[in-house]
């Protein structure tokens, strides 16, 4: 009842609240993401969307978020994505459809040229890349903040590049790395070397999200573990970032640590890693 699934139909609570007091539930985009978005598209890269939202709800927020010209922004958008599945599905589980007045038409037999699309598959997305690019195996960096169902679909299925935006980051920053503080200040991202003020706390009853404690047997001591998320984030995401926010002002050829470089867990941590992965790195055990 309260996720009414039909958008135009104002049905439920959640929908048409948003509809009438989007200010009151959605944070705009900073300039500085939109000047990024620009530079990455005037660079030649190829920008896409891709939600599990249908089409409506998806322009309600784009136009919100980053304007009456949000479409401007991306190459391709594709809505009710249902992601996961958008990953691991084929062609003909799940062809891509046209959208006429956000209702789906016939299903495509492939993809042709950048446009908005719904539902879909990422096999017929890539072929589409690489007619674009010209390239037999082009690169894609896919930007998501889910676990199952952005980075690790992304990852496993379709062997993409992955950047985990990791909003517990904000909340358990530990110290900026010597390396990033001897940069100079134009290679530096927004949030480096500034103690960021916001309302994420390490849970008091669960305690942090990247570690845990074991009880010791026989009253042995407790022995610290890193928590089973915290794995899968440097097995499955290329590099962690706090938002967007935090890369925005960066230089386009800028090189990321990723967690795949070595042997720490903490390497793809942008600008730096959580605190409770610091302290006897080495010695912690994975759950």
């Amino acid at each position: 009842h309260n996720y009414g699934l039909i958008f135009l139909e104002d049905c439920g609570m959640y929908f048409p609240e948003v509809k009438n007091h989007p200010d009151k539930y959605l944070r705009r985009c900073p300039e500085s993401v939109k000047k990024w978005l620009k530079q990455l598209k005037n660079a030649g890269k190829i920008l896409l969307l891709i939600t599990s939202s249908h089409s409506d709800y998806c322009r309600l927020l784009c136009e919100h978020v980053l304007g009456n010209d949000f479409e401007e922004y991306f190459d391709i958008l594709i809505t009710n994505a249902l992601k996961p599945g958008f990953f691991s599905h084929t062609p003909n589980q799940r062809p891509f459809r046209t959208l006429e007045n956000d209702e789906e038409q016939e299903a495509l037999l492939s993809l042709d040229k950048p446009g908005w699309y719904s539902q879909g598959n990422a096999t017929q997305l890539y072929d589409l890349l690489k007619k674009m690019t010209g390239k037999l195996d082009p690169k894609v960096v896919y930007f998501g903040d889910s676990m199952h169902s952005d980075i690790f679909p992304a990852h496993h299925y379709s062997n993409w590049e992955t950047v985990f935006i990791l909003e517990e980051l904000l909340g358990d920053q530990g110290t900026v790395p010597a390396k990033a503080e001897s940069e100079p200040l134009e290679k530096k991202g927004k949030y480096e070397g500034d103690q960021l003020k916001v309302p994420y706390f390490v849970s008091k009853q669960w305690g942090s999200f990247f570690m845990d404690r074991l009880p010791g047997l026989e009253n042995a001591e407790e022995t610290l573990v890193h928590t089973w998320s915290c794995k899968c984030i440097s097995t499955y995401s290329t590099i962690a970032i706090p938002s967007l926010e935090a890369i925005a002002d960066l230089p386009l050829d800028y090189r990321f640590t990723r967690f795949s470089s070595n042997s720490s867990a903490t390497a793809g941590y942008y600008p730096s890693p959580p605190r409770a992965l610091l302290p006897n790195e080495d010695s912690v055990m994975m759950k």
